[in-house]
């Protein structure tokens, strides 16, 4: 495969890890809850996923089901850890700040307990599932698995959800102004709930992804925190639209690898210490996005007025 291509598919694979994790994170925003504990949810969606692949092990159940499964597991390990944080936040009020960086510590420490305690051979066996159709390619096309294209059918519903359904007006106008919303009759609390719980579930795929697709290594647990950063950042990026977290995704992921990729392909020689500094790119580009957006100060590219906001009823 031509090296420029090999590096495209590589970039769109890895990408989909942020994909899951900006998604999430859009969704949980657009409820206005800034939800910091995403890095940690991206890791527990991993680590549900690998039990849910280690109760299987050697269990005769057939290949698509077995991946259907863990899929469904990490799914529900974030939902969990979205349940969570939305009690604190929603119910009692805590600070969405402190209780999100509270969720990544206890994210990140238990799943890298937990992991710790499997054997590799019992999660790992379902590699080949994960990556099918194309498990026994050499090249970057043997990461675009299933949870691939399942990242881009979450995107693409969740950017219709929000532009073309009376749940989606609801859920916008909850982020908006909560005390306008609850007025009309809708049940802020609900939606606050469903948002944050849906998007954490969705944000634990990423985790999943990465450890059983794109990474492919007993190691790879050791790497989802950044990633969760990462697709925080996204979400700046893609302007709070889950369609653009596509297109943002991508770029993202060709400027994370483009350390391993672009000395090679242009045939250069570059010292170790430039791997980091190149790695840094997605960062400077959201800060360089972030400023353009706040020069410009079009409502529409910014984030729900309500975000990071707690909602007392009783002052409506």
């Amino acid at each position: 495969m031509n090296g420029w291509i090999n590096y495209l598919f590589n970039a769109i694979a890895l990408g989909m890890t942020f994909l899951y994790g900006s998604v999430g994170e859009i969704l949980t925003e657009k409820a206005g809850h800034l939800n910091l504990g995403i890095p940690g949810i991206m890791c527990m969606g991993g680590a549900g996923g690998c039990i849910a692949l280690q109760l299987m092990y050697r269990s005769g159940i057939p290949p698509m089901l077995i991946v259907i499964i863990s899929i469904l597991a990490a799914f529900l390990s974030g939902v969990l850890m979205g349940a969570i944080y939305s009690f604190l936040t929603v119910t009692l009020h805590a600070n969405q700040n402190v209780t999100g960086l509270a969720m990544t510590t206890f994210g990140v420490g238990m799943m890298k307990f937990i992991i710790s305690k499997i054997r590799p051979l019992q999660y790992m066996y379902a590699l080949d599932y994960f990556r099918f159709p194309f498990s026994d390619r050499t090249d970057s096309l043997k990461y675009w698995g299933v949870m691939v294209y399942l990242a881009v059918v979450v995107a693409i519903v969740a950017s219709l959800v929000l532009s073309r359904t009376r749940v989606g007006l609801h859920l916008r106008a909850v982020g908006e102004n909560p005390a306008t919303a609850d007025a009309v009759g809708i049940n802020v609390t609900a939606y606050k709930y469903g948002a944050t719980c849906i998007g954490s579930g969705i944000a634990a795929l990423g985790g999943l992804f990465y450890i059983m697709d794109y990474s492919g290594s007993p190691e790879a647990y050791l790497n989802i925190e950044p990633f969760g950063w990462l697709a925080i950042a996204l979400v700046i990026f893609a302007l709070w639209r889950p369609y653009l977290s596509f297109f943002g995704s991508m770029i993202f992921g060709a400027l994370f690898v483009a350390g391993s990729f672009i000395p090679g392909l242009l045939g250069l020689t570059l010292p170790m210490s430039a791997t980091p500094l190149l790695e840094m790119l997605p960062y400077v580009v959201t800060i360089l996005v972030l400023i353009i957006t706040s020069i410009r100060k079009k409502r529409e590219n910014q984030p729900p007025a309500s975000l990071g906001q707690s909602y007392f009823r009783e002052e409506r």
